[in-house]
């Protein structure tokens, strides 16, 4: 399953941060404000509990988030997004996956991987701004079911149906949070017309 993120303030900030001439500054600025956007509709059905507040006038029924929320980088440029999520969750746990491409398979092979014990009884967001083939994001997915997660929602920026339709394959139950799907993957495995490289464009490593 997933879920695209049509509001206008989303689609406009998409608009600026495709733009070639926007700097890895405001990359990483818009990459944090459509994560908040995105992140706010994947949460909106989170388990909350009732409280009373007391206000300057009198008592009131509030609600507060009463579920354990992980949110897990794919390294290195899902820590782009991290803030984004941090900033309207500011409660949320922090685990890791590191993951890198082998030259030879094309397959993502870990090298890191730290979560909080919390990820198998909360809810845990993946997050990586392009999903592209989806071998990353199936991979991170493998390693926190492995862990112990049952509850697993993904948050991208940019994605491709070829990606989505690999999640959907393997993992039929983690849907897909996005701000856009793009039209394919050409042949150096880049989405078209996506963004470029996002870990370059958000810490300035492009030549």
């Amino acid at each position: 399953m997933h879920i695209q993120i049509d509001h206008p303030c989303v689609q406009h900030k998409l608009a600026l941060i495709r733009d070639v001439d926007t700097g890895h500054k405001k990359f990483r600025e818009l990459a944090t404000e459509i994560t908040e956007f995105v992140c706010y509709e994947a949460l909106k059905n989170i388990n909350t509990r009732e409280i009373d507040v007391q206000t300057p006038i009198e008592m009131a029924k509030c609600h507060t988030i009463d579920h354990d929320i992980v949110v897990v980088p794919v390294l290195r440029a899902g820590v782009g997004m991290l803030e984004g999520i941090l900033e309207l969750v500011p409660t949320a746990r922090v685990g890791f996956v590191g993951l890198y491409r082998d030259e030879d398979t094309k397959q993502p092979v870990a090298y890191y991987e730290r979560f909080p014990p919390q990820a198998k009884n909360g809810t845990c967001i993946i997050i990586d701004p392009m999903l592209a083939t989806g071998g990353s994001t199936v991979a991170a997915i493998d390693q926190l079911k492995a862990f112990g997660a049952e509850d697993i929602i993904v948050i991208c920026i940019v994605t491709c149906p070829e990606g989505l339709a690999l999640v959907d394959e393997k993992h039929p139950d983690v849907p897909v949070y996005t701000a856009a799907i793009d039209k394919y993957l050409n042949e150096n495995k880049y989405i078209v017309p996506g963004l470029g490289d996002a870990g370059d464009r958000l810490f300035g490593t492009s030549h």
